[in-house]
């Protein structure tokens, strides 16, 4: 329930407020929303009277939020992003049916997007939305319905659906694999790919692999898409999820460097707020979804 009108101000004069508080000067504030700096100055003048309390210190040429005011525009700055992105959605979907999702790079590419035509088959009025988060994130600021979160189920404030326990395998190009290995150690003797973000994985999976205490260095890579692509021109050997690699493997691109799946660090999952009711589009993705992994 929306509290008293009588301290619901206008959104211009939260506008002003909140561009004076990033920008610093009435006059950027000014210039950013195209008003003159009379018109700004009116609108926190008039805020101030609104709310009864003073707001800004003014230090030479700059304004300086109160205490107090750092938190109410902190607040205001969330709602107003909040407002944003319902209109955002608003637009995309004027016929309802919005659903915006965080998406991990390499999983919603190779796991999530090629099931979403069967997911929109399904359920023709909604839409789904997708922007790349690789951390978690706030959802009240974010404006996220849900997210895929990759990990331990420890999302704060966020319920977990668990879609995708990580396996990885040791794979590379065939021309760099003449004939089997005849044991897993003599992986070691083959030039190594690595993820930046997982600096253990070859130890962990060699220790799976009853070979403890390795520590091998490589070829370092920041995403898991240039790592493929250097383990099929024959760089040397990657050790991958195998959502990854289906179709290298089957395209005959890629070959297991040693037969043995190993654990990754962690799952996938898919999360959404827990203290927010879910929307019918968030119910009915979550089900869809929860039948895929079924």
């Amino acid at each position: 329930m929306i509290g008293p009108r009588r301290l619901l101000p206008s959104m211009p004069a939260l506008l002003a407020l909140e561009a004076v508080d990033r920008l610093g000067t009435v006059s950027a504030a000014a210039a950013e929303m195209s008003l003159t700096q009379g018109a700004v100055s009116r609108a926190l003048k008039g805020l101030e009277g609104q709310l009864g309390v003073v707001l800004f210190v003014r230090e030479r040429q700059r304004l300086r939020l109160t205490p107090a005011a750092q938190d109410y525009v902190r607040q205001v700055r969330a709602s107003l992003t909040a407002i944003s992105q319902a209109s955002l959605r608003l637009r995309a979907n004027p016929g309802g049916g919005g659903l915006s999702l965080a998406i991990l790079p390499a999983f919603g590419v190779q796991w999530l997007a090629p099931r979403l035509p069967a997911f929109a088959q399904a359920h023709p009025g909604v839409t789904v939305n997708l922007s790349t988060r690789l951390r978690p994130f706030d959802f009240a600021a974010e404006g996220f319905d849900a997210a895929i979160h990759f990990g331990r189920p420890d999302w704060p404030g966020a319920e977990h659906l668990l879609l995708l326990e990580e396996e990885v395998l040791p794979v590379c190009a065939p021309d760099l694999l003449p004939r089997p290995l005849g044991a897993v150690e003599e992986v070691l003797a083959m030039p190594l790919l690595q993820l930046e973000s997982r600096p253990g994985a070859w130890g962990r999976y060699l220790a799976q692999q009853s070979v403890p205490g390795q520590r091998p260095v490589g070829m370092l890579f920041d995403q898991f898409a240039t790592m493929t692509q250097a383990a099929i021109h024959g760089l040397g050997v990657a050790l991958l999820p195998l959502f990854l690699i289906e179709e290298p493997l089957r395209q005959g691109t890629l070959v297991a460097a040693w037969p043995a799946r190993g654990r990754g660090l962690g799952s996938y999952y898919l999360v959404w707020p827990r203290d927010v009711p879910p929307r019918p589009p968030l119910i009915a993705f979550r089900d869809w979804i929860a039948a895929q992994v079924a």
